[in-house]
């Protein structure tokens, strides 16, 4: 298993890097190999410039500005996000990342004489994972849409692999939160990360 794990959280003491800590040692345990995006660690640019912009669709030139994280993607079959929930959202910095990395000719091809829509262009990828935390409530989040996770575990996964396997684990009510129940939040997340690490019958098999 080859994991890329895109870390997001402008502290490198925060309960979400407590968050990684846990996805990452979970994953030591099953003898992966890893490989860390830490987006303001590297003080990623998360604006599409116009110069980006205007190259969008040009492959494989599309890649140049960003082609470092593209080789991690592209190497890796497990792909693990770890941020804050900021407005029921992916913070700007993820999501920017999404729009400068998930290319045409990347994470999808585009639509042509005989395809109407776009199709997956990840499809290496067979496990995927959202580990988050929330200001507001499951019960608000929910009623929202959690945009966010939808972005991820949906939007993303369509571009993956059909049979790729997914996990969520996120703690509600952040804001509010104790130190039990953010204890009780990295076993969830260790549980959760110990479930989609176990042997796949993908394993192994590039798509």
């Amino acid at each position: 298993m080859r994991a890329l794990v895109v870390h997001c959280h402008p502290k490198g003491g925060s309960f979400t890097a407590a968050v990684r800590d846990v996805a990452l040692a979970r994953l030591r345990v099953a003898g992966a190999e890893v490989r860390v995006i830490d987006l303001y660690e590297q003080g990623f640019a998360p604006v599409l410039t116009p110069a980006e912009f205007d190259g969008y669709e040009k492959e494989p030139e599309n890649v140049a500005p960003v082609a470092d994280d593209v080789a991690a993607l592209r190497w890796c079959d497990c792909l693990i996000f770890v941020y804050p929930t900021w407005w029921y959202g992916l913070p700007a910095m993820l999501k920017g990342w999404l729009d400068r990395v998930m290319l045409p000719g990347v994470a999808f091809l585009m639509p042509d004489a005989q395809h109407k829509d776009i199709r997956p262009g990840l499809a290496h990828i067979t496990r995927l994972a959202v580990f988050t935390t929330c200001g507001a409530s499951w019960r608000l989040t929910t009623f929202v849409g959690a945009p966010g996770k939808r972005t991820i575990l949906r939007g993303v996964r369509l571009l993956c692999h059909p049979r790729c396997r997914t996990a969520f684990a996120a703690h509600y009510s952040m804001d509010s939160s104790t130190a039990d129940s953010r204890a009780r939040h990295l076993v969830r997340v260790s549980t959760a990360a110990d479930r989609l690490f176990r042997p796949h019958a993908l394993d192994g098999r590039r798509a």
